[in-house]
Order: structure tokens, then C-alpha cells, then sequence
């Protein structure tokens, strides 16, 4: 009539803890690849030529005529 308690299997825990452990292990390569991409495109970034700071500077002060 009752059926015996079911004896747990050690297996499925090891494998869902070595699942969860790649998983961790990915997550950090991907983190850490960003990051230093990050890094070596802010110091590695092009330094602006004069033509760019000119039209950016006419693009951010228009003229009286304009303004009217």
C-alpha cells in the first residue's frame, strides 16, 4: 500500500552543478572580452582631425542670421 520514500539520485545534483559552473564560466569570458574591448577602444580612439572640430564647432554656434 505505501510505496517506499525514493532515494535521491546524486547524479542529477553533480550534473546540475557542473552545468550552473560552465554557465558561470561563459558568462565571466563573455564579461571580461567586453570589458577589455571597452578599454582598448577608449585608448586606442582616433584622435580628431581638424576639419571635425571645425564643423562641429559651426554646428554649435550658429550665426546671428540663422538665429533670426
Amino acid at each position: 500500500m505505501n510505496k517506499p520514500p525514493r532515494k535521491k539520485n546524486p547524479t542529477f545534483g553533480i550534473a546540475v552543478f557542473i552545468v550552473v559552473a560552465v554557465l558561470l564560466v561563459i558568462a565571466t569570458l563573455f564579461y571580461n572580452a567586453i570589458t577589455e574591448k571597452r578599454d582598448f577602444d577608449r585608448e586606442n580612439a582616433p584622435a580628431p582631425t581638424i576639419s571635425s572640430d571645425a564643423a562641429a564647432a559651426t554646428v554649435a554656434k550658429p550665426t546671428s542670421d540663422a538665429a533670426q
